[in-house]
C-alpha cells in the first residue's frame, strides 16, 4: 500500500448561497484545489453528496461535476454517507491513491441546503434516521441528540453551561474563518436563552443549514515530492458502523462507530491520541463535540464537559478542537462537511490557518459523522 499525500486544497465560502448552484460551488472549490496543487488533470474523482436530489432536484453528480470542471471522460463518481458524505468521499480518495489504482484523485464535498425551507430540509435530513423506528414517531435528528444530551448529563452531569460553551468557542474561532457560515461571537448566556429545539438543546446549540463545497487533491509519494509546494500525509484512515436506530444501542453516552474508527486510524497512522496537536470533530450539536472527545480517546469518558469549560479544547488549549469554527460556525453542507474539515487541517499544519493557527501544529485529526454515529470516519494527517 503506497503512503497518501494531500497536495491541493480548496474551499467555497460556505453560507446561504441563493446566487449559486451546486454545480458552481463544486466547480468553485474543485479549480481552487487543482489551482494549489498545480495540477491540470486527474486520473479519477470522488464526490461526497447527501441529497442532491431532494435538496436542489439533481442526481447523477459524476457527469455534472466531470463536466462542470473539463474533466470528462475522467472517472468520478458520487458517494453519500448521510452527513458523513464528505468522510467517506476523502476514504474512497485515499484508497483509490494508496492501492495504486490512480495516481492523482480529487476529492470533493458538496451540498446546497438553502433552496428549500426549515421544514424540508429537517425531513430530507431525517433520512439518515431509521425511518421506521423513529422518523415516523416524530423523533427529529435534535430530538435524537437530545436524547444522547440528557444521558450523558444524568451519567457524567454534564451542563447546559458545558454545551454552551462549545458554541462559545467555535464561534469565536470562526470570526477568523473568511470561509465561515457565522462570523460573530456569542456568549454562553445567548445560547442558554435561545428558543428551545429539544431540551436541552437550543437553537444556538445546533449547526445551521449551508451551502457550500469543499476539496482537496491526493497523490502518492514521489510525486507529492515534485509538487515543489508544502504537502501533507494523510497518515491514518479508519471507518466503522453502529446501528442506524439509536434505540437499539448499548450506551447512548458515546459513539461506539467513532471509537472503532479511531482505533483503526490510530493503528495505521502509528499514533496514540496524545499526539494529536489539532482536531476539527464534528459538532452538529454541542453534545456531539463533548461525546466524541471522549469517543476519540482526547479525554476521558465524562470528562468531553470540564475540558470544554477549562479552556484544553480552544485555540490555545492541550488539543484544539474546531478552528475552523467547526459545523456550528463554519456551517454544515452536509456532503463537504469532512471534507472541509480535512482541508481545515491540511491548512493547520502547512501554517497556512491565518489569526485561527494553531502554533507548531503538526498531527491532526478529523472525526466526521452520518446520522448519530450509524457511520463515522476518522482520518489522521502529519506534516512532512
Amino acid at each position: 500500500m503506497r503512503d497518501v499525500y494531500a497536495i491541493g486544497v480548496g474551499i467555497h465560502r460556505f453560507g446561504e448561497l441563493w446566487d449559486m448552484s451546486l454545480r458552481d460551488l463544486f466547480g468553485a472549490a474543485a479549480l481552487a484545489a487543482l489551482d494549489d496543487a498545480g495540477v491540470e488533470e486527474v486520473d479519477a474523482a470522488v464526490v461526497g453528496c447527501m441529497a442532491s436530489g431532494p435538496f436542489v432536484g439533481q442526481d447523477h453528480l459524476a457527469p455534472l461535476c466531470a463536466e462542470a470542471i473539463g474533466l470528462l471522460p475522467t472517472p468520478v463518481i458520487r458517494v453519500e454517507a448521510a452527513c458523513g458524505s464528505g468522510g467517506l468521499a476523502l476514504r474512497q480518495g485515499f484508497v483509490e491513491v494508496a492501492s495504486g489504482v490512480s495516481d492523482v484523485v480529487l476529492v470533493a464535498g458538496v451540498e446546497k441546503m438553502t433552496d428549500v425551507d426549515g421544514a424540508a430540509a429537517t425531513d430530507i435530513l431525517a433520512t439518515a434516521a431509521d425511518q421506521e423506528a423513529e422518523v415516523f414517531h416524530g423523533v427529529s435528528f435534535p430530538a435524537l441528540n437530545a436524547m444522547m444530551a440528557r444521558a450523558h448529563m444524568e451519567r457524567y452531569g454534564t451542563t447546559p453551561e458545558q454545551l454552551a460553551r462549545v458554541a462559545v468557542k467555535n464561534h469565536e474561532n470562526g470570526v477568523a474563518n473568511p470561509d465561515a457560515h457565522f462570523r460573530m461571537r456569542i456568549d454562553v448566556e445567548q445560547v442558554l436563552s435561545a428558543q428551545r429545539v429539544a431540551e436541552p438543546l437550543g437553537v444556538l446549540d445546533c449547526a445551521p443549514r449551508s451551502d457550500g463545497a469543499a476539496c482537496l487533491v491526493l497523490c502518492p509519494a514521489e510525486l507529492a515530492r515534485s509538487a515543489g509546494r508544502p504537502v501533507v500525509r494523510l497518515a491514518g484512515t479508519g471507518y466503522a458502523t453502529d446501528t442506524l436506530a439509536l434505540h437499539s444501542r448499548a450506551d447512548l453516552t458515546t459513539l461506539a462507530s467513532t471509537t472503532r474508527a479511531a482505533a483503526a486510524a490510530y493503528r495505521m497512522a502509528g499514533i496514540s491520541p496524545p499526539r494529536i496537536d489539532v482536531a476539527e470533530l464534528h459538532d452538529a450539536f454541542t453534545i456531539t463535540e463533548i461525546i466524541a472527545l471522549e469517543a476519540l480517546g482526547l479525554v476521558d469518558a465524562g470528562q468531553g464537559g470540564p475540558a470544554t469549560e477549562r479552556g484544553e479544547t480552544a485555540l490555545d488549549g492541550r488539543v484544539p478542537v474546531n478552528p475552523s469554527g467547526g459545523l456550528k460556525a463554519r456551517g454544515h453542507p452536509v456532503g463537504a462537511t469532512g471534507v472541509a474539515q480535512a482541508v481545515e487541517i491540511v491548512r493547520q499544519l502547512r501554517g497556512e490557518a491565518g489569526g485561527r493557527q494553531v502554533r507548531d501544529a503538526r498531527v491532526g485529526l478529523t472525526h466526521n459523522v452520518g446520522g448519530v454515529g450509524g457511520t463515522s470516519f476518522v482520518h489522521i494527517f502529519s506534516a512532512c
